[in-house]
């Protein structure tokens, strides 16, 4: 059994990227740089006002050097400590985003005709290329394996068939676009990177800080620990809540994996099933408002609109999605027969409140400003400023000059991975400017499905999950927004709604094999095979897929146009259809279910997420009508057991 374990952890540290653990001189440079890199963010987003490209060079710089210093290049690289290569690169990374900082006036002042010098080309080249070997290390090969099939695209469209070919661009005209000014890498992602992902990151190290997450917790555990199949539930009520900061499905396997999913198989949970259900919570955490996996700030830049109404339409969604999550664990428990924690081992929730309720006030406080129409840099700002006072409340909760450190410490390492996502991702948008092969993508689209919504948002839906395999939360939007929404709009649907679309379905990334990053973390919690786990958390989870649809068909479900009682009636047929989808996919309400049964209950999701009066009212009657079969079979099954007992 322990060989097995030690296989599967193995198995797993080869899949994971994780960074370094530096000793002696090296390590305490990283700190101090690191640190440093925190007190730029607060200062170029606050008090320091500087042009956006002199901030993102800023940024590139501490960005490379760390991520060299701490990602090794290959499976057999040093963990302990950096090579003489992985200098050199960080102090050339370094360089390239230092020479931006220096000269981005005097790239505003020359004109676009003008030929790029010697330098240019000497720092725009190596500081692309160190973007695209740090994107490698730091979120996996296929971020930089995109960036180098579009760059390829740009020199050679004149040898693609048919409709992709152009006319193909210089290196020149390259490099112009995607360093000298403010697109490619400090364009969109970039300036997005630099500023609301840097601060809101920062927010949530500081927040983590202070012991929010132990809050959470067991405020999960106080509230659902006690319930049929308690731990599970803990699980995603935890996950749930911490999504609000963390926005990794990663980290959140990591912060509340820990504690839930040795819980779960003590409860009598399998292991890999414990593992699974907590990679499904913990990645809904990319869909729950207000940080959203950071990729909120980038589709309200991508919308030019408020972010306060991104995070608005994300709401219901996001909750469906746990609703979703919650009922597959729910129903599993009762077909297992699991039962909860002893009541006397769960704390009192009055007891938690009390000790760390005061946590929850800078969220609290980071909503408000939002809604009252502060910038979400602002909000964000005086939110972390309010986590260090309010943790003053209580001296268990007190942030000292080393906790305040150490947040500083690890939101920068946070940020490293979505970072350098952000600005590799530049490139790609970039290349699709300037080609217009994003038209091209959506032309295709159209033509498949014969102009028909329902198979364009089909193949849709499949083109978001193959291109944000492998991807970071950011970065798989910002894919799948730049390639395939185009094609929903194109077909008349809202900018938002699109968006949203392909954002859900990208979000699945941490979920789907063979690359599951929040599968793979769980798993090694868990002791489990992570190919098992990734499967399990994906059908978990598939119950969700019909939410996208609906929003789709009725846009009141990311609140948009509402009007009542319609949005009331969304609501309750939406709701039906998740949870008559999970009975038939657990195959168990009450009893397990016959194999017609579970088509009954099949049918009745079908119908009531189809977007018609008439389909709605049909739904409900063949749901009604199963939960009565089913119900009287297991009426009737309890009585026979009670009459073979009494005989």
């Amino acid at each position: 059994m322990e060989n097995k374990e030690n296989s599967i952890l193995k198995e797993l540290e080869a899949k994971l990227i994780t960074q370094r653990k530096l000793s002696g001189k090296t390590a305490a440079i990283v700190v101090i740089v690191a640190i440093f890199f925190s007190l730029m963010g607060l200062w170029t987003n606050s008090f320091g006002v500087i042009s956006a490209m002199r901030q993102i060079g800023l940024f590139v710089a501490f960005l490379l050097f760390l991520i060299f210093l701490l990602y090794p290049a290959a499976k057999n690289s040093p963990r302990d400590r950096a090579t003489i290569l992985d200098w050199i690169l960080a102090m050339l990374g370094a360089a390239g985003g230092l020479y931006t900082f220096f000269f981005a006036e005097s790239f505003a002042m020359r004109p676009l005709i003008l030929t790029p010098n010697t330098m240019d080309y000497i720092f725009g080249i190596i500081t692309i290329c160190l973007i695209l070997e740090a994107a490698r290390r730091a979120t996996g090969k296929w971020i930089s394996i995109i960036c180098l099939f579009f760059l390829f695209y740009a020199f050679f469209g004149s040898y693609f068939p048919g409709v992709f070919a152009h006319r193909g661009f210089s290196l020149e005209r390259i490099l112009i676009r995607m360093y000298l000014v403010d697109e490619g890498i400090y364009g969109i992602t970039g300036r997005v990177a630099a500023t609301y992902i840097f601060l809101f990151i920062l927010f949530g190290a500081f927040l983590k800080a202070s012991g929010v997450a132990e809050f959470f917790n067991d405020f999960a555990l106080a509230i659902a620990g006690g319930a049929i199949g308690g731990p599970a539930k803990v699980a995603v009520i935890a996950s749930a809540v911490t999504g609000t900061i963390s926005g990794s499905g990663v980290a959140n396997v990591a912060t509340t994996g820990s504690f839930t999913i040795p819980l779960m198989k003590r409860m009598g949970y399998k292991p890999y099933f414990a593992g699974a259900v907590e990679a499904a919570a913990s990645s809904g955490g990319l869909l729950m408002p207000p940080i959203m996996g950071t990729a909120a700030f980038v589709m309200a830049e991508f919308l030019g609109i408020s972010y306060v109404k991104i995070i608005i339409a994300g709401a219901i969604p996001a909750i469906l999605y746990y609703l979703a999550v919650f009922l597959e664990v729910h129903l599993e428990a009762l077909k297992l027969g699991l039962k909860g924690v002893p009541k006397e081992k769960l704390p009192k929730i009055k007891d938690v409140i009390l000790k760390r309720g005061h946590l929850v006030l800078p969220i609290i406080i980071l909503i408000y400003t939002l809604l009252s129409g502060r910038s979400p840099i602002f909000a964000a700002f005086v939110a972390l400023l309010s986590t260090v006072l309010i943790s003053q409340v209580r001296k268990d909760t007190r942030m000292g000059i080393r906790s305040i450190e150490g947040a500083l410490h690890d939101g920068a390492l946070t940020v490293l991975s979505a970072g350098i996502a952000c600005m590799a991702c530049g490139i790609i948008i970039g290349i699709v400017t300037i080609t217009g092969v994003g038209q091209v993508i959506a032309y295709n689209i159209l033509a498949l499905s014969h102009n028909l919504l329902i198979l364009a948002l089909f193949f849709t839906m499949i083109a978001s999950l193959f291109l944000s395999m492998g991807l970071p939360a950011t970065a798989c939007y910002i894919v799948v927004a730049t390639i395939c929404a185009p094609a929903l709009m194109r077909m008349g649907i809202a900018p938002i709604v699109a968006h949203f679309f392909v954002f859900y379905f990208g979000c699945f990334s941490n979920l789907t094999p063979p690359v599951a990053l929040a599968s793979y973390t769980a798993a090694g919690i868990a002791g489990a095979d992570p190919s098992k786990v990734a499967w399990t958390g994906l059908r978990l989870v598939l119950v969700s897929f019909i939410i996208p649809y609906v929003a789709v068909y009725n846009p009141q479900l990311l609140l948009q146009n509402v009007q009542f009682p319609r949005i009331l009636i969304l609501l309750l047929t939406t709701v039906l259809a998740i949870f008559s989808f999970s009975i038939t996919d657990r195959g168990y309400w009450k009893v397990r279910l016959k194999t017609f049964e579970r088509f009954i209950f099949l049918g009745s999701s079908i119908l009531l997420v189809t977007p018609e009066i008439s389909t709605d009212i049909t739904g409900i009657m063949i749901f009604i009508t199963g939960i009565i079969i089913v119900s009287t079979r297991a009426r009737r099954s309890k009585i026979n057991k009670l009459n073979n007992n009494k005989c």
